[in-house]
């Protein structure tokens, strides 16, 4: 795919930076900037149900920003396409951070400061370390997933154990490299969740 249109625009794909559980993320660029153009998939996940997803993108990043989680900027929603245009945040993910061999001992008293203003908002948001983008010292949460707080998806007792070299993170790893197909995204890491 060499462009997509979204609300009358025109947008030239650079690459793919991922696929999660709604939608394919691309990098995109329009008149000299670039943005992240998520197109809605309907594609099965054996372990997540969605409503309608347009509906939910919306409503997320509202929720998101009225809490204050510093979060990539909507920037517009073709509903009849399905495609999410949002901005494009530079840096290396903490996914990559930590494949890499660094560490996010810097990075965890803001994660959770995140994570307490989703909590009083009843929430949890996606912790998966792909979500979160460093720039200029400060993690950028650039999904929009939220959903209704449980102590079992929360930062401390699931999230955690993917911003380090946990056995679950190497376990993450080598399904990647058993699955090279899945292996796409911001160089070169993408996943599921």
């Amino acid at each position: 795919m060499e462009s997509i249109i979204a609300c009358g625009k025109k947008y030239r794909i650079i690459k793919l930076l991922g696929r999660g559980k709604g939608g394919y993320a691309y990098l995109a660029e329009i008149e000299g900037r670039q943005a992240v153009v998520k197109i809605i998939h309907h594609e099965p996940c054996k372990f997540y149900s969605f409503g309608n997803k347009i509906e939910a993108e919306k409503r997320d990043y509202e929720r998101l920003r009225k809490l204050g989680i510093r979060v990539a900027a909507l920037i517009d929603i073709d509903e009849d396409a399905e495609i999410v245009v949002k901005e494009y945040i530079a840096g290396k993910t903490i996914i990559e951070l930590v494949r890499d061999g660094g560490s996010t001992d810097m990075y965890l008293d803001q994660v959770r400061e995140m994570a307490a203003r989703a909590k009083k908002a009843g929430l949890n948001i996606d912790y998966f370390p792909t979500n979160y983008v460093i720039q200029d010292g400060l993690i950028w949460y650039v999904d929009y997933e939220c959903n209704e707080y449980t102590e079992e998806w929360n930062f401390e007792n699931w999230g955690i154990r993917y911003w380090s070299r946990t056995p679950e993170f190497l376990e993450h790893l080598e399904y990647l490299k058993r699955h090279p197909e899945r292996a796409i995204g911001v160089n070169g890491i993408q996943s599921e969740s």
